[in-house]
């Protein structure tokens, strides 16, 4: 089983004046059921400020547990690492033929409305539609997360599967307090770095992990892959930087972010669709963009959501669809007016 290690890359730039509101419209219930078993290293434990990163890390776990009602535990690994660039997730996966993937998807899981349609757009074949491989690329919580039990097991590991190394001198530990303007959010970090633990961002996508930019991977696909368009019914699997990759769960028709096609950064994080691609996030910035922005608090939204539901977790709630955002809040803008979280590892 291997083990890949991902990576969230700093953009310094100008602060953003707003942050992302589509978390504040995801109201989890009482029916989350994920369990992130955190441990921290002495990396972090040995910190004077260690209750203070600690609670963060908490606070971005509990927001992770709170959306997720797929009930399984995941052990995550915590450390403090100044050689990474920002935070960076070493995780444990395993191949699955990609028609049993897609039974799972069909069986082992409740079925929302964006499940019903991602499905649609998938093929009922032996090989996965992306590179004609059997095969796809998935973290041991997402196995876990589809019933395959075994091929998802991390006893070997003691039951962690997955380490989450941060630079914490890069980042504003506390939203609470004096925030330096060129740091970034510890909780945003967090929140990437376990969303690729779970099978999203960068463990979605193998584009990137070979040699060169000019060569191509070879082998299983990620999750991601699967919902990778260039045009309605165009799937993309380019590591081009001048190619425009979107995710959509639709076969292509409607495009929900666009992903990155930076080489050397995740293609399984989002880019902003510039042509040819460039070191930038989206505005406002989203927590899986794959270059950071500083100086912002960033929690998980519609666009992160949408792509666990359809890699096969269950949600607690509907991901509310981005125009009743903008409803809630142009509500929100009213009351204010009128009111005085052996196998192999990813890198």
């Amino acid at each position: 089983m291997p083990f890949e290690s991902l990576r969230l890359r700093p953009k310094r730039a100008a602060s953003y004046f707003i942050a992302l509101i589509l978390a504040a419209a995801f109201h989890p219930s009482a029916k989350a059921d994920l369990v992130i078993d955190g441990t921290f290293g002495t990396s972090i434990t040995d910190l004077p400020d260690a209750s203070t990163v600690e609670a963060g890390i908490d606070q971005a776990i509990s927001r992770l547990e709170a959306a997720i009602a797929t009930p399984i535990t995941v052990g995550i690994d915590f450390e403090d690492d100044t050689s990474v660039s920002l935070g960076e997730s070493d995780t444990y996966y395993n191949d699955l033929p990609y028609s049993q993937y897609l039974s799972d998807l069909e069986n082992n899981q409740v079925l929302s409305a964006d499940d019903k349609i991602a499905l649609a757009s998938l093929p009922v074949q032996t090989d996965n539609p992306v590179d004609g491989n059997p095969d796809v690329k998935l973290t041991l919580p997402l196995l876990r997360a589809i019933g395959e039990t075994t091929l998802g097991d991390n006893s070997f590991n003691n039951g962690i599967d997955a380490t989450i190394d941060l630079n914490l001198p890069d980042m504003n530990v506390s939203r609470t307090g004096t925030q330096n303007p060129d740091d970034f959010d510890l909780q945003a970090v967090v929140a990437h770095e376990m969303d690729e633990v779970l099978g999203i961002g960068g463990e979605g996508s193998v584009l990137g992990s070979g040699t060169s930019a000019a060569i191509l991977p070879t082998g299983a696909v990620g999750p991601l892959d699967l919902f990778r368009y260039s045009a309605p019914g165009v799937r993309s699997f380019s590591q081009s930087a001048n190619v425009s990759a979107y995710f959509s769960i639709n076969g292509g028709h409607t495009n929900l972010v666009y992903f990155n096609q930076v080489y050397g950064a995740d293609f399984g994080d989002w880019g902003n669709g510039t042509v040819p691609a460039e070191e930038d996030g989206n505005t406002p910035p989203q927590v899986q963009d794959a270059f950071g922005a500083p100086g912002v608090d960033v929690n998980l939204g519609f666009n992160e959501l949408t792509a666990l539901d359809v890699v096969g977790y269950n949600l607690t709630e509907q991901v509310p669809e981005p125009r009743d955002i903008c409803f809630l809040a142009a509500g929100l803008l009213v009351i204010t007016i009128y009111r005085p979280r052996s196998p192999g590892v990813s890198h």
